[in-house]
């Protein structure tokens, strides 16, 4: 089976961030982005997805991580959408829910080609704590919504439970990517677009 692969490259006069992936990978990831909890996340989300990736990120991190993680998340974003085609023979939707601990969150996700981002759940403060010394709560929703809009995925999630805000962040993180293996990996029984329109 040859594997669907994707590059892409991102310069703006706040980052330089490079992406590769492979989405019939085994979860095999090197993550440097000069953020350390956002490269927890996205080692995790490598993990749970079982695509390869590659990303390597130099940001102005000195003043805020807010353009590092963005930049990072279009990037991949656009790497993904790349490396799926014309999605013919995918699945397309994928869904679950994860624990950690206390938290519990769900995360659907359709490979729609229209991008759409819903979250909800989180208790209020969570996107004040800073995590791991760099990372605000508040990146969660930004980074997979700008993920899923670069990628042209419509995502909805939900935290279902909560107190830590590791555990928070890191449940929604691993929810997407066990709905995101779901989603584009191929379907046995056929090979044609799964939609209706014969596009997506």
């Amino acid at each position: 089976m040859t594997h669907r692969t994707a590059s892409a490259h991102r310069v703006t006069g706040e980052s330089e961030v490079a992406v590769t992936l492979d989405l019939d990978g085994t979860g095999t990831s090197t993550i440097e982005t000069g953020v350390p909890f956002y490269d927890h996340m996205l080692t995790a989300l490598s993990k749970h997805s079982l695509i390869d990736m590659e990303i390597r990120a130099a940001g102005d991190v000195h003043i805020d991580v807010h353009h590092t993680v963005e930049d990072t998340a279009i990037t991949l974003g656009w790497a993904l959408r790349d490396a799926l085609g014309d999605k013919a023979g995918i699945r397309r939707y994928g869904d679950a829910h994860v624990p950690l601990d206390e938290a519990l969150a769900r995360a659907v996700v359709d490979v729609s080609g229209r991008p759409y981002f819903v979250h909800s759940g989180e208790p209020e403060g969570q996107q004040y704590h800073l995590i791991g010394g760099h990372f605000t709560g508040s990146m969660t929703a930004h980074a997979l919504e700008s993920l899923a809009f670069q990628a042209g995925l419509t995502v909805h999630l939900t935290l279902l439970a909560g107190r830590d805000p590791h555990h928070i962040v890191e449940a929604q993180f691993k929810a997407f990517a066990c709905a995101l293996r779901t989603a584009v990996e191929s379907d046995p029984r056929t090979t044609a677009v799964p939609s209706t329109k014969g596009a997506l």
